[in-house]
């Protein structure tokens, strides 16, 4: 690990790097909504240049303390387009699933949220660690054929997605699987797309992904695992193993991640996500993406930062 940044606040922040494309811990930091302007201008470059970032030990924090800690960072959507959840954050619970596919959070509607912020409220007694990958990353490795042909490409992404491989008999699931399934959304979305802050390319794929446009699907298949491929790469990666009081803020814009599925059914392991408002995805032809089905309105407002910008 190296320090790459020491802030001048009396805190003493220090972002200390875990890996050459992705993650960061943070130390020196107490989250809340009553942080100063440079102290989160120091988390939002970090994001920015990390991808994710994790903070260790913020046991005092609570559902509203993380609620208010987000808004000093965005404007938080509501919790999730169709599952119900408290009045501020969605329950990440293994009662009801476990999130083990690789995705991009809530692709499926066409703003999809620039970050989320997770919380460890209850861990199994061992495994459960989470994974992020740099979609950033992914597309910088990229032949510049391959490149050429992933700007070229809009996939449709659902939530409808492939549940066969987690597939369990228990009612909690069962009831879990036909909420998220309640309203159908289907959305184009570019293959690359420009980050609104940063101006980085970045693929923007995962398992919501329902098919490439205008190629067959055997061919949306073989593209798509080229494509993911690149992503999930080891050296693309960065992966934590949660203690209680950890927090990690990912660049939903920039990432993916998988929680690891390594405990066994009887241990719970329970965390509370925010999301915050993010832009509608914009390919490098300037082309945004198109809702093909559902409205997210209700869900999240669209952040206007791109065309302020």
């Amino acid at each position: 690990m190296s320090v790459d940044y020491i802030s001048d606040t009396a805190t003493a922040v220090r972002v200390v790097k875990l890996g050459a494309h992705i993650g960061a811990q943070i130390d020196g930091v107490r989250l809340g909504g009553d942080l100063d302007a440079e102290t989160v201008a120091t988390l939002r470059a970090a994001l920015s240049e990390h991808k994710v970032i994790f903070f260790r030990g913020q046991h005092h924090l609570t559902e509203d303390g993380q609620y208010e800690f987000a808004q000093l960072l965005g404007t938080p959507t509501t919790p999730h387009p169709t599952l119900s959840a408290g009045a501020k954050s969605l329950a990440i619970d293994s009662q009801h699933g476990r999130s083990n596919t690789w995705h991009t959070d809530v692709t499926f509607v066409d703003r999809v949220p620039k970050a989320s912020i997770l919380r460890a409220v209850a861990l199994p007694s061992y495994g459960g660690s989470t994974t992020w990958a740099s979609t950033v990353a992914a597309y910088n490795a990229l032949p510049e054929p391959l490149k050429r042909l992933a700007e070229s490409l809009r996939a449709r992404h659902t939530n409808l997605y492939d549940y066969a491989a987690e597939d369990r008999p228990d009612e909690n699931f069962r009831a879990y699987r036909r909420e998220f399934e309640s309203t159908y959304f289907e959305t184009e979305h570019p293959v690359v797309h420009v980050h609104p802050e940063t101006g980085e390319r970045a693929l923007l794929l995962g398992c919501f992904v329902k098919e490439l446009v205008g190629v067959s699907r055997s061919e949306s298949q073989a593209l798509f695992r080229l494509f993911q491929d690149r992503v999930t790469r080891l050296e693309h990666t960065a992966r934590w193993n949660w203690s209680l009081g950890d927090v990690a803020i990912w660049d939903n814009h920039a990432t993916q991640h998988y929680a690891v599925d390594d405990y066994d059914g009887a241990e719970h392991r329970r965390l509370t996500r925010i999301t915050l408002a993010g832009d509608i995805p914009v390919g490098i032809d300037g082309v945004p993406s198109t809702v093909i089905a559902g409205s997210a309105e209700s869900y999240s407002t669209v952040d206007r930062l791109r065309g302020a910008a």
